[in-house]
């Protein structure tokens, strides 16, 4: 049985920036918090934590003055900032740098009066982080269906969460344009239409549907890993799933069970971006040791 690592797995950049940050940080042996967990992957988190990370709430922030606390890569809404500065707490910004760009864009947008619209998971952080830059009046949508909460009476920006799959992003698109466009028929004033479509999903989670879906489906069994709460990971297992049925979604080795390998020549390993690479690699050690 032959196994193999998908080569395009594994971290992202924006993902590789903050461990970086968090392991050069932790160097000087001084106490290091995340605010929330630093990724969506247990495994990875776990072992950052033997290393001196320790994972703190917005609630632990007044007990944490002279403290250095780390913004993970989704982001923190402005109000995360100005507490910390209340309390006496240093922040170590780890944001990606394209979440940044996306609270950039999103805050010019409402400053000029457009009604923001977030394709998106409501209480997921990065989107938490969104909305604190729209005071929270951004309307978040995570289907077509509820593209309906959405007034086709104001001039209207789209924006995505940087983990959601594009397909969706430009089904809402559509649908909202044309109700936009339904709106003002009648006033035969083309100016009147005043939608904006900002695709602000990230090009690694993007960029990997077409190789994955190639890759899943050269195997006679996939193995996704990725932690229950990674977003991407949600996303990409599923695009692993539609191109080879027999995919198995799981968080560490120990889940991995026998019978999915019993006459199986080729088995291929994948994760979300969160996924790191020794873990990986430690799943196919485990299938390959197993007694069939």
């Amino acid at each position: 049985m032959k196994v193999t690592i998908d080569a395009s797995a594994g971290f992202c950049w924006g993902v590789v920036r903050t461990i970086d940050i968090a392991e050069d940080e932790m160097k000087a042996g001084e106490p290091l918090y995340s605010l929330g967990p630093v990724i969506h992957n247990p495994m990875e988190i776990g072992r950052l934590r033997e290393r001196g990370l320790a994972t703190v709430t917005h609630a632990d922030l007044p007990s944490l003055a002279g403290k250095k606390v780390l913004i993970r890569a989704h982001g923190e809404p402005p109000s995360t900032y100005r507490e910390a500065k209340k309390q006496g707490v240093t922040l170590i910004d780890a944001t990606c740098p394209v979440v940044t760009k996306v609270q950039e864009r999103i805050r010019k947008f409402h400053d000029n009066g457009y009604q923001i619209v977030i394709f998106g998971k409501k209480d997921h952080a990065e989107v938490i982080g969104l909305l604190g830059h729209t005071n929270n009046e951004a309307i978040v949508v995570k289907s077509v269906a509820e593209a309906e909460k959405v007034d086709p009476g104001k001039k209207t920006v789209l924006f995505s969460q940087t983990t959601m799959d594009k397909a969706t992003f430009y089904e809402i698109a559509a649908v909202l344009k044309k109700r936009i466009q339904d709106f003002v028929v009648g006033t035969f004033e083309e100016s009147a239409i005043d939608f904006h479509a900002k695709d602000t999903i990230c090009g690694q989670v993007s960029g990997r549907d077409k190789r994955l879906r190639e890759f899943a489906a050269s195997q006679d069994v996939m193995v996704f890993v990725a932690g229950r709460d990674s977003s991407n990971g949600k996303v990409l297992y599923d695009i692993c799933r539609e191109a080879n049925p027999r995919s198995y979604f799981i968080e560490q080795a120990g889940e991995l069970k026998a019978e999915w390998f019993t006459g199986v020549a080729t088995v291929g390993i994948s994760g979300a971006t969160s996924t790191p690479h020794w873990l990986m690699a430690r799943v196919k050690e485990a299938i390959e040791g197993m007694k069939r």
